[in-house]
């Protein structure tokens, strides 16, 4: 094939995502233009999609997504992301910026039940941000607060991307998913460590002053204003922590149970999965789920992994198109070529993910860049559960990323408060932008982080 043709079917994939096709169609027809250039028959074309199609959704690993997101969405609809909120505030009392960095530590564990990033942004907003602006919390600074730490959702297994990402490069998922807990728990220690840096330096960031810190220190509630201008919402009583707690611990217990099982081999991504999903289910009738609840939360994940196992299958299809033209091999070559060196074409990769990051979605970005960057990034000697965490934390760092940051968006549309605007989210989440960055740099010069836990 021609390096026009290579160029064109590269180029025209880009255009159609960047003029709003949906990226499955977007790829689904690039990847059929593409076959028809080699082989100049629709024949053949209709053959091949068919096999691909086949060969693809017959595939076991597949029901992971659909049987992850059921279990992260019995365990949302049941309270579990309220309760990890609420026990996260009352376990951080002696923090400053308690409540922001609650925040980040609910959001953390919350990644373990939902995986998704902008599930985690929709719920924050509605449950940690009310609170925060109750105890005098800057707007900016509360803002930040939920949209950077959302980005937790997709590092900390079981994270779609994650998924998604092994589907593509048939990377072990549980090695993938072990290699996501270190750099997770670092990115939310980074993040904690700013809240409570900048709550000290700042106390009216969190709705106190050095007056009022003084009066805390003298018997005076924690946040309490000396003017009484922020009064102290009153607490849950002990029988609801308890009922709360017992609550967390069980969401808790299913989570490494499904997650060590998989871990430990003792059963695949799939079946691991399904357990889950039947245990979050038990869960949630525990505590008091409806049966119209239970039927809505089946029909959301439905509309929801439908598509996403579409996208999958045109993703398999494009990156087998790839291959075929030779683009891959080209692409890589050029780059090896411009003589940049394997940290300089690293340093591409990541800029384009944090580009494509404030322009399109997560999953789509992976489709589009994997298929490419993971054989180049092989070919370098990077190690590929490093590089996925690397990928991944880029991608969420993309989402942060003016002008079109998707979980911005996500917060601006969720957030009870309508005044708020992008500017004021966008300027919180700066120094969340930076943490995410400085993993990844971390990740560069020490793949050991993320490839200590699969190595044991």
């Amino acid at each position: 094939m021609g390096h026009f043709d290579m160029i064109a079917i590269v180029v025209v994939v880009l255009g159609l995502v960047f003029a709003g096709v949906h990226i499955a169609i977007a790829l689904g027809i690039t990847a059929a233009l593409g076959i028809y250039l080699m082989m100049g028959d629709l024949e053949v074309v209709r053959t091949f999609v068919a096999n691909t199609a086949y060969e693809a959704l017959r595939d076991y690993v597949f029901a992971v997504i659909p049987l992850f997101m059921l279990m992260g969405d019995f365990l949302a609809k049941c309270g579990a992301a309220r309760d990890l909120y609420t026990l996260a505030n009352r376990a951080s009392k002696w923090l400053p910026g308690r409540l922001a960095a609650a925040t980040i530590l609910a959001n953390a564990l919350f990644g373990f039940v939902t995986g998704v990033s902008i599930a985690a942004a929709a719920a924050f907003s509605r449950i940690a941000y009310p609170e925060m602006r109750r105890y005098g919390y800057r707007r900016d600074f509360a803002l930040g607060s939920v949209a950077g730490s959302a980005c937790l959702g997709m590092l900390i297994p079981p994270s779609v991307l994650m998924i998604v990402w092994c589907v593509l490069t048939e990377i072990s998922i549980g090695k993938l998913f072990l290699a996501g807990v270190i750099p997770g728990l670092l990115t939310a220690t980074g993040m904690v460590a700013y809240v409570v840096i900048a709550a000290r330096l700042k106390p009216e960031l969190v709705g106190e002053t050095h007056a009022s810190r003084r009066g805390a220190a003298l018997g005076s509630p924690l946040g309490a204003d000396v003017s009484g201008a922020h009064v102290m919402p009153p607490e849950e009583d002990d029988a609801t922590i308890r009922a709360m707690l017992i609550s967390t611990m069980l969401v808790i217990a299913l989570i490494a149970g499904t997650l060590g099982a998989i871990w430990l081999g003792l059963c695949t991504p799939t079946e691991g999965a399904g357990v889950g999903a039947v245990g979050a289910l038990v869960l949630a009738i525990i505590k008091g789920i409806r049966p119209r609840e239970v039927w809505q939360v089946v029909l959301d994940v439905g509309r929801t992994s439908g598509p996403l196992l579409l996208l999958l299958f045109c993703a398999q299809l494009y990156s087998r198109v790839l291959s075929m033209t030779g683009f891959t091999e080209a692409a890589k070559n050029f780059l090896l070529a411009t003589g940049a060196g394997p940290w300089g074409i690293l340093l591409v990769m990541v800029a384009i993910w944090i580009v494509l990051g404030c322009l399109i979605d997560s999953i789509s970005i992976i489709l589009l860049t994997v298929p490419i960057f993971a054989p180049i990034a092989a070919h370098l000697g990077f190690d590929p559960l490093a590089f996925a965490i690397m990928g991944i934390l880029a991608i969420e760092t993309g989402l942060l990323t003016p002008p079109f940051g998707i979980l911005v968006f996500t917060v601006k549309a969720a957030v009870p408060d309508k005044d708020v605007e992008l500017a004021e989210i966008f300027r919180g989440a700066v120094p969340y932008w930076l943490v995410l960055l400085a993993v990844v740099a971390a990740l560069a010069v020490f793949p050991q982080i993320a490839t200590f836990l699969p190595n044991l």
